[in-house]
């Protein structure tokens, strides 16, 4: 369950639903507020240790990607020298980062 989310059960029929719920943010004078979700991405960069297949593999595997986009996105690795392949809150793509370093993968996160 997400923050902000409401859980209502129905006893009745024995339902379950979760409804968004309007969460109020204090606003201080002069200090911004900063959102949690600030875009980070996960990049993955070229090596010359690891097969083009094995990064597609690696691509369609963890992330679930299709074939032709892990292929494009391995092919940008192999071209371009990097790819972003994720992006998300800064704790999901060190989790993404993470798991490309147990895939033998070199990657690196930024703030985007």
């Amino acid at each position: 369950m997400e923050r902000g989310e409401k859980i209502e059960v129905d006893e009745e029929r024995r339902t379950v639903s979760v409804a968004p719920v309007e969460i109020e943010r204090p606003e201080v004078e002069g200090v911004p507020v900063t959102e949690p979700d600030t875009p980070w991405v996960t990049i993955v960069h070229n090596d010359p240790v690891n097969l083009m297949t094995y990064v597609q593999y690696v691509f369609q595997s963890y992330f679930g990607y299709p074939k032709d986009k892990a292929r494009k996105l391995m092919m940008d690795v192999h071209t371009k020298g990097r790819a972003v392949v994720s992006s998300g809150t800064r704790e999901e793509m060190e989790r993404d980062v993470q798991a490309m370093h147990g895939y033998g993968l070199w990657a690196t996160l930024q703030h985007d």
